[in-house]
């Protein structure tokens, strides 16, 4: 899924961003256990509401939210039993991009997805992002060159110089060797 809107010919960021899915009751009350797509279940508590599309037109409040191992328990407004629960397993929640805020030098990786990647000094289109894989160490970016090869990059400060997510465009310092045939 693409994390821009192409409008009139300039790239904007999607007012609503996938948050997680909802895999499965928890308890008989109501309650539900989220899988969230974030670093941790932690950042689902920042929330009072979430959406179940990507235009924020139909909203449900959170009544509480807790981690609970790698998913997040929540208790949504009008659920509160069950079979309530249930009928919303497999359901897809959005958040609103302006409830969030990231730290400086982090970005949602739906944000990412399709940016331009040129090279820092000399300016040349060398892809678009098509996937960040999270390894532990740093992630890496999935390069999808002009020619339709994949490079994987390293998200490190060494080869990624800016990242300008609302203009839809990167700048690295390409590794020696990856987008080209030198030694």
């Amino acid at each position: 899924m693409s994390a821009f809107l192409l409008i009139f010919g300039e790239i904007m960021i999607k007012d609503y961003l996938e948050l997680g899915q909802i895999v499965s009751t928890h308890g008989v009350k109501g309650e539900v256990r989220f899988n969230p797509w974030c670093d941790t279940p932690d950042f689902v508590k920042k929330f009072k509401t979430l959406y179940f599309d990507n235009k924020g037109e139909k909203s449900i409040k959170v009544i509480s939210a807790r981690p609970h191992g790698n998913v997040a328990i929540l208790m949504l407004e009008g659920v509160d039993d069950i079979d309530k629960a249930r009928g919303l397993k497999n359901t897809v929640l959005y958040m609103k991009r302006s409830d969030a805020s990231l730290p400086d030098g982090v970005w949602f990786i739906q944000e990412l997805i399709d940016c331009t990647v040129t090279d820092c000094k000399t300016g040349e289109t060398l892809g678009t992002v098509a996937d960040v894989s999270e390894t532990g160490a740093n992630d890496v970016w999935h390069i999808k060159t002009t020619d339709g090869r994949e490079v994987l990059i390293p998200a490190v400060k060494e080869v990624v110089m800016s990242v300008d997510v609302k203009n839809g465009i990167i700048k690295i310092n390409p590794l020696k060797g990856l987008f080209d045939d030198e030694d």
